[in-house]
């Protein structure tokens, strides 16, 4: 099998290592092309007003001066040589994403290009807990292992699949959650404004470490149980309901001005 890794922290990132050591356990035939810098929140932004420069550190390894949308596309169309991969994997993300953040995830993002090029896309995030070095000891003893089954089940070719991994020791995670995507009943996007030393106001754009209270089976309650969430997605953002609706109350001949 061969596998091209991304993500959305740079390719300097330990996150990055981590996967690299995931991917090893599943291949001999591992390639990078992930962002020079980090690129989080960058979703599926195209690099269009301006070039994308490529460096190549090593064999089968390279960042590129883009998103991690670019990266894939072009890892998976210029650098990466012979056969195209037969699986993308984008993280491990420093973080969960989950509910709403999927929209805005570049890591998530690298899985969604993966997908709509034709190879199937599974992105990675490891829930927080970093500062007791705990780190991404969850996502490499699990991932191996959900990767492996995933790939033997098989999904749809218009859906990836997002994990998370709780951030607790190995031995304290049990068990598995197939889930939905959640939505958080609080707001936890922040910006804090801040004056720089020529007088001039600028903004940091953060998160609140809040949590919410999210119901049974969603990907947000199996992270908050100490469970690893596997939750299929696609891009169809059509909400069935109001079409059903809105067909009955405003299809046919356009309203008269």
């Amino acid at each position: 099998m061969r596998i091209l890794l991304t993500n959305d922290d740079g390719i300097h990132a330990e996150g990055l290592l981590a996967l690299e050591r995931i991917a090893a356990k599943l291949s001999e035939d591992v390639w990078i092309c992930a962002p020079e810098a980090e690129r989080s929140g960058a979703s599926r932004a195209l690099t269009l007003s301006e070039p994308i420069r490529v460096r190549e550190y090593a064999p089968r390894r390279f960042s590129t001066t883009g998103t991690p949308t670019d990266c894939v596309m072009l890892g998976l169309r210029e650098l990466v040589a012979g056969t195209k991969p037969d699986l993308v994997l984008s993280g491990v993300n420093r973080g969960a994403n989950l509910a709403e953040d999927v929209t805005m995830s570049g890591t998530v993002a690298g899985a969604i290009e993966a997908m709509s090029l034709g190879v199937p896309g599974i992105a990675l995030s490891q829930m927080g807990f970093f500062e007791d070095n705990r780190g991404y000891d969850a996502s490499e003893a699990f991932a191996p292992g959900i990767i492996r089954r995933l790939m033997e089940i098989g999904w749809p070719d218009d859906v990836i699949m997002n994990l998370n991994f709780p951030g607790r020791p190995p031995a304290e995670i049990t068990e598995v959650e197939v889930t939905r995507q959640g939505f958080r009943d609080a707001h936890i996007r922040t910006s804090e404004k801040r004056t720089d030393l020529r007088g001039r106001d600028y903004y940091w754009m953060g998160f609140r470490q809040e949590r919410s209270s999210p119901p049974e089976g969603t990907d947000l309650r199996a992270l908050y149980d100490g469970k690893i969430s596997v939750t299929p997605l696609h891009i169809d953002l059509t909400h069935g309901e109001s079409v059903h609706k809105l067909r009955r109350l405003l299809g046919g001949a356009p309203p008269k001005a």
